[in-house]
């Protein structure tokens, strides 16, 4: 099965860019990105060292309820390209990352979420949504919980 790594949308990076508010409510913090360690939610790449970066609260869910979870993310501060490529985006460089299965609800399915090789991470996602109960996975940092990325159908 075909599967795609699908970055923030470009209209919301837009807006956050242009000053809108946060999942808090809160203006995007500017920040000046010192290295690879600060990942782009829109191109899926790292903020490269010494560019202008933006620092907010980000809820990858349309409307509230109990799984919808709010974490810090970070974006380019000046318009990049959304990433639309084939693979692994770069972000995505570390050792392993939390997969984790949501249903149609964007309430999590119990059972799906494990922390998983990087390099495992597509045979992972295309098995998990093989079962129709998963609407979409979620790719999230292992060792501080951060949202990356969607992996949907392609």
């Amino acid at each position: 099965m075909p599967i795609r790594f699908t970055a923030m949308p470009t209209e919301t990076a837009a807006r956050l860019r242009a000053g809108a508010r946060d999942a808090y409510g809160l203006p995007p913090e500017r920040h000046v990105s010192d290295g690879p360690g600060n990942p782009c939610r829109h191109c899926l790449r790292p903020v490269p060292e010494g560019a202008a970066m933006l620092v907010l609260a980000y809820r990858p869910f349309h409307k509230l309820q109990p799984y919808a979870e709010t974490g810090p993310v970070f974006l380019c501060a000046e318009a990049c390209a959304r990433w639309e490529e084939v693979g692994l985006p770069p972000v995505l460089a570390g050792p392993d990352y939390i997969v984790r299965g949501y249903g149609p609800d964007h309430r999590i399915v119990y059972g799906t979420g494990a922390v998983t090789p990087t390099a495992e991470i597509p045979a992972r996602a295309e098995a998990l949504l093989a079962d129709p109960a998963i609407a979409y996975l979620h790719v999230r940092s292992a060792r501080n919980n951060c949202y990356l990325c969607r992996i949907d159908r392609a």
